[in-house]
C-alpha cells in the first residue's frame, strides 16, 4: 500500500452511494469510478452529475476533483490501494436474501488483477455476508495451484455501512453522523469455520487498513471530531440493518398514529406535536406518509427479518407488516372518494429527488389498479409516455384538469390551486 497521501482509490458503482464517496475522496486522492452505463461515465467525466444531488452538483462545478470515470473495471482496480464496492444489492423475497452477485463479480475481477487491494463493501448486505466470503474464498484458494515461493493467497475485505439520504448523499458524507468500519475479528468457537478461514487468507494488518479507510473518510469531510467506531464485520453489518429498521419503525409509528386520527376524525398534527414535545421522542422524522419506501428501508427491514429466522421476535415482523397495512388503508381512503381518474403527483420517494426506486406510491398504484382504477402520472423525470401501464402527462396544467383526485405523498406549492383535489397525509411539507 502506498503512503497515505498517495493512495489511489477505485469505486465500483456510481449510484448515490458510490458517486458521493468518489466525489468525497477525490478531493485529496486519485479516484477512478467504474460503471457499466456509458452515459453515466460520460456525464461524470464532463462533470455533470447523473443523479440529483445538490452537493455533488456543486462540487462538480466548483471543486478541483481528481476523479475519472471508466467502463473498464480491470484497469481501474489494477492500480488501486482501496476498491470501494457500491454495487446494487436487491432483496430477493423468494430467497429471503439480498442478491449479491454484483458484489462478487467485482471481487472476482479485483482478485484477478490486483489481489493486494483492500476491498471495502459499501452496499447493504445481510448479517454474516462478509465472513461467509472469507469462507468461500478460503475454499476456492485451497483448490488453486499454489503460488511460487510458498506465498499464500490473501483476501482483504472490510465493510463500512453508509447512512446516506437520497439527494443528500454527499452532504451526509461531508457531515457524517458517524463512521463505522468493520474488519475480520476472531469470534467464539461457534464460528470456528469462519475463524479458521480468516486466519488462512486474511491480509496482514486488516485493523490498520480499517483505520486508514476511516482516515480517508475523515479527511474528505467538513465536519470535525467525527465519532468513529471499529468493530467486527457482523456487528458492522448489523448496525446498518438495525439503524434502517429503527427508521422504518419511526415512520410506521407516526403513520399508524395518523391512521388512528383519520379514522376517529381527530387532528393528527395536534397529537404529533403533543407527543413529540417529549425530549425522549423529539420533533423529527414524524411526518406521515403513504408508507416507508425508497431504496433502503423496504429491503433492509425484510433482510433483517430474514436474519431473525431462528431468533424470537415480534417487533421486526410487525414493522414490515405495518407498512403493508398503511398502504391498504390509504387505498381504501382513496377508493371511498369514487374518483373517475386518479392522478399521481410525482413517483419520487423524497422531495428534491429524481429517484423513485421502491417508492411507496408505486405500491399504492398497484393496489388501485387491482381495484380497476384509472391512473395517470405527472413525473417530469420520466421520458417514457407510460409507466407500468399508466399514461404519463407532460403538462402539469393538463394533469390537474383531468384528475378527480390527485395523490401526493409529499405536497408541493405548485398544487395549491387544486388543493381541493389533493389527497395527501403530508403535514409538514418535508420528508
Amino acid at each position: 500500500m502506498r503512503n497515505f497521501e498517495d493512495l489511489q482509490i477505485a469505486v465500483a458503482g456510481t449510484g448515490y452511494v458510490g458517486l458521493s464517496i468518489a466525489t468525497l475522496l477525490s478531493q485529496h486522492h486519485k479516484v477512478t469510478a467504474v460503471d457499466v452505463i456509458p452515459e453515466k461515465v460520460e456525464k461524470i467525466n464532463n462533470r455533470i452529475s447523473p443523479i440529483q444531488d445538490e452537493y455533488i452538483e456543486k462540487y462538480f462545478a466548483e471543486k478541483e476533483l481528481n476523479l475519472t470515470a471508466t467502463l473498464d473495471g480491470a484497469s481501474a482496480y489494477k492500480d488501486a490501494d482501496f476498491v470501494v464496492i457500491a454495487a446494487p444489492t436487491n432483496y430477493d423475497p423468494a430467497k429471503n436474501f439480498f442478491d449479491t452477485h454484483h458484489i462478487e463479480d467485482v471481487i472476482d475481477l479485483v482478485l484477478s488483477v490486483n489481489p493486494e487491494a483492500t476491498m471495502v463493501i459499501k452496499s447493504t448486505i445481510p448479517v454474516g455476508y462478509c465472513r461467509s466470503l472469507y469462507v468461500k474464498y478460503a475454499q476456492k484458494f485451497a483448490q488453486m495451484v499454489p503460488l511460487p515461493d510458498g506465498k499464500r493467497r490473501e483476501f482483504r475485505l472490510l465493510f463500512s455501512p453508509e447512512f446516506l439520504r437520497e439527494s443528500k448523499a454527499l452532504e451526509d458524507n461531508l457531515y457524517p453522523s458517524r463512521i463505522i468500519v468493520g474488519y475480520p475479528k476472531m469470534m467464539s468457537a461457534e464460528w470456528e469455520e469462519e475463524n479458521e478461514a480468516i486466519r488462512k487468507i486474511q491480509g496482514n494488518h486488516m485493523k490498520e487498513s480499517a483505520e486508514i479507510f476511516a482516515k480517508l473518510l475523515q479527511e474528505g469531510a467538513i465536519k470535525e471530531n467525527i465519532d468513529t467506531l471499529f468493530m467486527g464485520l457482523k456487528e458492522a453489518e448489523a448496525v446498518k440493518l438495525f439503524a434502517n429498521t429503527y427508521l422504518a419503525l419511526r415512520v410506521s409509528y407516526f403513520n399508524e398514529l395518523d391512521t388512528y386520527a383519520a379514522v376517529r376524525s381527530l387532528d393528527t398534527q395536534s397529537i404529533i406535536e403533543g407527543v413529540c414535545l417529549d425530549p425522549r421522542i423529539g420533533n423529527y422524522y414524524n411526518n406521515p406518509s403513504f408508507g416507508y419506501g425508497g431504496y433502503c428501508l423496504p429491503k433492509d427491514t425484510k433482510q433483517l427479518l430474514a436474519n431473525y429466522h431462528d431468533i424470537p421476535q415480534n417487533l421486526i415482523s410487525a414493522i414490515v407488516k405495518s407498512n403493508d397495512t398503511r398502504k391498504d388503508f390509504i387505498v381504501n381512503q382513496i377508493v371511498q372518494k369514487a374518483p373517475r381518474i386518479i392522478g399521481v403527483y410525482r413517483l419520487t420517494m423524497k422531495s428534491n429527488s429524481d429517484n423513485f426506486r421502491e417508492s411507496s406510491v408505486q405500491d399504492i398504484m398497484k393496489r388501485l389498479r387491482m381495484k380497476g382504477a384509472a391512473i395517470v402520472i405527472y413525473e417530469p423525470t420520466l421520458c417514457a409516455d407510460t409507466f407500468e401501464g399508466s399514461r404519463v402527462i407532460r403538462s402539469l396544467a393538463e394533469f390537474k384538469e383531468m384528475c378527480d383526485v390527485i395523490l401526493a405523498n409529499r405536497y408541493d406549492e405548485e398544487l395549491h390551486d387544486v388543493k381541493d383535489k389533493i389527497y395527501t397525509r403530508d403535514l409538514y411539507c418535508r420528508d
